[in-house]
């Protein structure tokens, strides 16, 4: 069990590497601005608890600059922990997923993950977004899931039973 976290842990690190990578990209190639999601999210966490993030308006502004993505770093790593332990406990019983599936499984947890509190605290409204909104969403989390799901599986194991 300790095995299939570690190694999810891992792979979610590289996953989350590569979903950063393809956003930094995407951003490049269209000229797009990073987006302040994550940082009002962790603004709106911050007040709800009741806690202050400290520091004059530019100090304070700073600091959830790096939050923002801390937050973001550390759901990738927990995702790919939760996929290590269900990739695990499926090897150990005999079982693989198919690819497909355990990609878009991956990709689909990150993406609810990211979203479901940024719509719950009202920080966006995915109903508004438009087609290009939703691509530049699902593309890094599938291509998240991938580079999870190749870091899980190692070279040369034997095959497994689909289920």
């Amino acid at each position: 069990m300790t095995i299939g976290l570690l190694r999810g842990a891992l792979a979610g690190a590289a996953g989350t590497t590569a979903l950063n990578a393809v956003t930094y990209a995407d951003m490049a190639v269209r000229g797009r601005a990073a987006s302040g999601a994550p940082q009002e999210l962790v603004a709106r966490f911050a007040e709800d608890a009741g806690v202050s993030v400290p520091g004059d308006e530019n100090v304070r502004e700073n600091r959830l600059q790096g939050l923002g993505p801390l937050v973001g770093t550390g759901s990738g790593v927990a995702v790919g922990a939760l996929a290590g332990l269900l990739h695990h406990a499926l090897a150990r019983r005999g079982h693989r997923m198919p690819a497909a599936l355990e990609v878009a499984l991956i990709g689909g947890v990150a993406m609810a993950l990211a979203d479901v509190p940024l719509t719950v605290l009202r920080v966006s409204d995915p109903r508004t977004w438009t087609v290009k909104d939703w691509v530049s969403d699902i593309v890094p989390h599938l291509v998240f899931g991938a580079v999870t799901l190749a870091a899980l599986r190692r070279p040369g194991t034997a095959r497994r039973r689909r289920f």
